[in-house]
């Protein structure tokens, strides 16, 4: 057995034999790299002229999707600078109309002042000299109104000193008494009512006349048939003057 493989060894059917250079790791990469990349960009190349072929060009649509960006953001920045102008707008607005409803109110208040001193000057133009000399002090144009609010009443009078008596300050108070039926059963409603600050509100002080508006509630379910205003002057317990009107 020992020959038989001796003699296939060195006989002249044995194997043949080749010798060939050692390369070292770094030379094979060396080479083999730049194969690496030459088919790679290949492969890109032909996958580029491929699209391009097709009607996509790259360039172009990076470009036309870059302007898409930058349209993107300056819509966006408008329409941020849009809805601050709409909100500025709508706050501006709001304070025009704030500013012409108190506008509105304000003509409307002068209107109806413009209205009670052309109705005091008539009077006082067609004031008989004698006017109010039975106590020296006179009431003239009272109304007692129904306002929207239920059982709330507006209170309207003139008070005028006489010609003789018009360089002397009046000092006193107004009260008023309120004569009503309610649920069958007669009452009568004081105002003001003792210490409350109304009554600070009810003093009077004038030297020719005062103009008196005054506003008083009562239960809802009251139905006023009377209204008396007293006048006191200040450190009488009597009234000075006095006068009825019926809402019945």
């Amino acid at each position: 057995m020992m020959i038989r493989k001796l003699k296939r060894k060195f006989s002249i059917s044995a194997p043949r034999l080749s010798v060939r250079p050692h390369v070292p790791w770094y030379v094979r990469w060396a080479i083999i790299v730049p194969f690496i990349f030459g088919a790679g960009w290949l492969i890109w190349w032909a996958y580029d002229s491929g699209l391009e072929l097709a009607g996509f060009h790259r360039s172009l649509a990076e470009k036309e999707l870059q302007g898409l960006r930058d349209r993107v953001t300056f819509l966006t920045d408008e329409n941020a600078k849009l809805e601050n102008q709409v909100a500025s707008d709508e706050r501006q607005m709001q304070i025009d109309r704030s500013s012409m409803l108190e506008t509105s109110n304000q003509i409307k208040g002068l209107n109806e002042e413009n209205e009670h001193l052309k109705e005091d000057l008539s009077f006082f133009q067609n004031l008989p000299l004698e006017a109010g000399r039975d106590g020296n002090l006179s009431i003239h144009r009272m109304k007692v109104e129904a306002n929207p609010l239920p059982g709330e009443y507006h209170c309207r009078l003139l008070l005028v000193q006489d010609v003789q008596q018009r360089g002397k300050e009046f000092q006193g108070n107004m009260e008023l008494l309120v004569n009503g039926d309610q649920g069958g059963r007669k009452v009568v409603l004081q105002f003001p009512k003792e210490n409350t600050p109304e009554v600070a509100a009810a003093q009077l002080y004038f030297k020719y006349y005062q103009r008196i508006d005054r506003v008083f509630k009562v239960p809802p379910d009251l139905r006023i048939e009377s209204v008396e205003v007293r006048i006191f002057e200040k450190g009488s317990h009597e009234p000075k003057v006095k006068q009825t009107v019926g809402l019945s």
